[in-house]
């Protein structure tokens, strides 16, 4: 498998020449890096491509990128945050694919000797991992599982969770302020789980989150946009990206929370429990894009009274030359 821009092609074995034919690429108006090495163009032809080759294809345009998600000066195309905790392992990388993710969670655990499957093995290269606390119940623990996660991934992206309540599994807002202003300091790239309340999202900005993923119901609960109001709120107040975690359990949910201006959805429970898991993926993937596109189209007027007719009230039929009506 190898990534360009991004995306996951069967072309491991490939001349670098073909696949660009294949991919209906113009050279003459392109540049190639592949592993972060630029390539030449007279080298196109020579070059076979290996399992795991991360090609960048980039050429100019007017005006910038259009519409990134940039989470801590990082810019993604995708605005799908997949969770993987409740996936097997078999469908994680179909889920990835079919999601157009480009940023997944993992939790640290335990590891365990006799060569069990590692869930990094089923994650296509070219995609960022999130590391989350999860487990943690104070913002101890959290800052240690956080240097643990930079350790394994060598990146500086964390999901703060801070847990302590095991029944409803509500975030402690209190405990993640403190991790966050902690592993800031620190370098990470904090993106801080809570619930949805305003004066706790300015301490959170003021602590150095790079973003706030307020949770849209309970963890695991897929249902839906329980916390729509005080959600409206953050999205009209805050300046950082606001990312909805937890609880949005279909597509729609996904699109209506993205029509409302939010910057991004991380879903997993929805997805993990679904039928058909890559097809559910694929359809949260096509339901945020749906929703950005109307939040940035703008959504049109709606009427709390009477209705409009959308065609003109006079010319029926049945009418005569003068307005009146005939049998």
């Amino acid at each position: 498998m190898v990534m360009v821009n991004g995306t996951p092609l069967e072309a491991a074995g490939s001349n670098l020449e073909d696949l660009l034919q294949k991919q209906g690429y113009d050279k003459r108006h392109i540049a190639i890096g592949i592993n972060d090495e630029v390539v030449r163009k007279e080298d196109y032809p020579s070059i076979i491509l290996k399992d795991g080759d991360r090609v960048e294809i980039v050429h100019f345009m007017g005006g910038g990128a259009a519409d990134p998600l940039v989470i801590g000066g990082h810019a993604f195309t995708s605005r799908f945050i997949l969770g993987s905790g409740k996936y097997s392992l078999a469908l994680i990388k179909a889920a990835v694919e079919n999601a157009g993710a480009q940023m997944i969670t993992v939790a640290l655990r335990r590891a365990n000797t006799g060569g069990r499957e590692n869930i990094l093995d089923y994650i296509p290269p070219g995609v960022t991992l999130l590391p989350n606390t999860s487990g943690a119940r104070t913002a101890e623990e959290a800052v240690k599982i956080a240097r643990f996660a930079r350790e394994l991934c060598s990146g500086n992206f964390v999901k703060i969770e801070v847990i302590r309540d095991s029944k409803y599994l509500l975030p402690d807002n209190s405990e993640t302020i403190k991790a966050t202003e902690i592993l800031a300091k620190e370098g990470f790239i904090v993106m801080p789980y809570m619930f949805p309340d305003l004066n706790a999202a300015r301490d959170l900005a003021n602590a150095g989150a790079a973003c706030i993923m307020p949770l849209a119901s309970p963890i695991g609960s897929n249902r839906g946009l329980c916390a729509r109001d005080f959600i409206r709120i953050l999205l009209d107040e805050m300046d950082l990206p606001v990312i909805i975690d937890a609880g949005i359990g279909k597509p729609s949910q996904a699109c209506e929370v993205m029509e409302m201006g939010a910057a991004a959805v991380m879903a997993n429970t929805a997805i993990a429990t679904a039928g058909d898991i890559p097809a559910m993926a694929e359809a949260f993937k096509n339901a945020i894009e749906a929703g950005r596109k109307a939040y940035l189209a703008g959504l049109g007027r709606v009427l709390e009274k009477t209705g409009s007719a959308s065609s003109p009230l006079t010319g029926f039929l049945h009418e005569d030359k003068n307005g009146g009506m005939h049998e």
